[in-house]
């Protein structure tokens, strides 16, 4: 697999959602088939070769990923969604925000006892989404096989909420 320069194909625009913060925008990396290739190409090279039954990932644009990976390596895709937005049986998860709370939820029939599930998000950065599904995924029997971001802020300390848990990402930024 051929190097790209994965940084030049991410936008990152100052001052969104609000004052101060730097928001590193991947849907530039969708509009760019060069690295929305190298994107997945990355992710099943990393993970090649692993025992993976399965791959869960956030919503939305942890979605955008995680299916082509799925596809590619021939294995079930699981969504984390929002409360209310899966029409089955699910199970929630409660997770802190920054001023607030809100809820991840899993299909029930989606984690099979023991089956080893890898995380996966467009971007890491306090970790606390990840933390909740990653629980989730436990309290339901599955085991979490590793996290996956396209982007990490471990300036954000992303690790000290995912403790124990091998996060691999295709670039990191060390500050905004």
């Amino acid at each position: 697999m051929s190097e790209f320069n994965l940084d030049s194909a991410i936008r990152k625009i100052h001052d969104f959602p609000r004052a101060g913060i730097l928001f590193y925008d991947i849907t530039s990396i969708l509009t760019d088939p060069q690295a929305f290739r190298y994107c997945i190409d990355s992710m099943c090279a990393m993970y090649e070769g692993k025992q993976i039954d399965a791959i869960a990932c956030v919503e939305a644009r942890g979605f955008v990923f995680a299916a082509p990976f799925a596809y590619r390596m021939g294995i079930p895709l699981i969504l984390v969604r929002k409360k209310g937005k899966l029409p089955g049986k699910t199970r929630e998860k409660k997770y802190n925000l920054e001023y607030g709370q809100d809820f991840v939820a899993i299909h029930e029939s989606d984690i099979t006892e023991g089956s080893r599930i890898l995380l996966a998000d467009d971007l890491i950065a306090t970790g606390g989404t990840i933390k909740a599904a990653a629980e989730l995924i436990e309290e339901m029997g599955g085991i979490v096989a590793g996290v996956f971001g396209v982007i990490g802020l471990p300036f954000l300390d992303y690790h000290k909420a995912l403790p124990g848990y091998e996060i691999k990402t295709l670039i990191t930024y060390d500050s905004e």
